[in-house]
């Protein structure tokens, strides 16, 4: 049986204003996959790239933007182990703003307990985000320093949590008095104004970093690598910045630095669901002990799609801005 969804598209590249709802019909759910009946959508920076034309989605992504929903299941394809009504969140490799979403069955899970649905749509992508980049890639351990720019992003207040619930010690940048002071509730040991405050000598003084998450790149890598410890990792996922730089790798060989990143998108299915498993295992539990929880600023509905970029686009928010059909 089909089903008619809404979708937001951006058929010319640009501001809020160039996004578009339109309506289609979704096939069945196929084999390994899953139609969801959506109670939130996350939006995310990749999200306003994809509208400025910079970022294409992969080959068979389904049409439309959103990369994270949470709802319940409307129809599980053949082999996808998901019941008619269950709860559950799910990267969507695309069409997150819509009324019904397609997932792959490998990149869904089941809602944790202790958040309010509509809340959890703001887990998947930021939490996939976060655990390969922090945990997997960049191997963060109990006791060590940690850094994250952009501390009160959707990025950036999971890191915090999950690195504090994580055992270790966390510090951050932010671009106002008030999301420092929200950072430290959150669990940051240390918040730096970046505007007013100097956070390479700030981070320096409390002992450096050993894993550093970097959404800024530009001048940051230099001043990165300047406050990384001996071994230390530092994990880029953006590049708000630029993603040219020049840089002085003296201090990488001496210190024996790695300098890493990765993007989600674009990984396989089985990638995916491994890291599906992995964040069901290890992040789940904190989010059921209250440890981590997801920072929402904003809720607007799908009919409010641009109001929600303009809020994404001003700098303004703190934690995630959800789109609720």
């Amino acid at each position: 049986m089909a089903h008619r969804t809404r979708i937001v598209t951006a058929p010319q590249p640009g501001g809020p204003d160039a996004l578009r709802i339109e309506e289609r019909t979704l096939a069945p759910a196929g084999p390994g996959e899953v139609l969801i009946d959506v109670a939130a959508a996350g939006v995310n920076r990749p999200d306003v790239f994809e509208r400025m034309g910079l970022y294409p989605p992969p080959q068979g992504a389904p049409e439309g933007l959103g990369l994270e929903v949470s709802g319940t299941v409307r129809e599980a394809g053949e082999g996808a182990p998901f019941r008619t009504g269950e709860p559950v969140v799910a990267l969507v490799a695309g069409g997150g703003y819509s009324d019904i979403a397609r997932a792959k069955a490998g990149s869904v899970i089941s809602a944790p307990e202790g958040v309010e649905l509509v809340d959890a749509g703001g887990l998947p992508e930021t939490v996939f985000t976060v655990w390969v980049n922090v945990f997997d890639r960049a191997r963060l351990a109990p006791g060590e320093h940690f850094l994250v720019h952009g501390g009160t992003s959707g990025i950036g207040t999971t890191a915090i949590q999950m690195a504090k619930a994580h055992g270790a010690m966390v510090m951050t940048t932010a671009g106002t008095d008030e999301k420092c002071a929200l950072a430290r509730e959150l669990g940051a040991d240390l918040a730096v104004n970046y505007k007013t405050g100097d956070w390479e000598a700030e981070v320096k003084s409390a002992g450096g970093a050993d894993v550093i998450l970097d959404m800024v790149a530009g001048d940051y890598v230099q001043k990165n690598l300047n406050v990384l410890r001996t071994d230390g990792r530092i994990s880029t996922i953006a590049f708000l910045k630029g993603a040219r730089v020049e840089v002085d790798l003296t201090m990488l060989m001496v210190k024996r630095q790695t300098l890493t990143g990765s993007t989600l998108r674009p990984r396989s299915d089985a990638d995916k669901a491994a890291i599906a498993d992995a964040v069901k295992a290890r992040v789940w539990p904190w989010i059921k002990a209250g440890a981590v929880r997801p920072v929402i600023d904003s809720r607007f509905t799908l009919d409010e799609v641009v109001k929600a970029h303009e809020r994404m686009d001003s700098m303004a928010h703190s934690g995630k801005i959800l789109l609720t059909p």
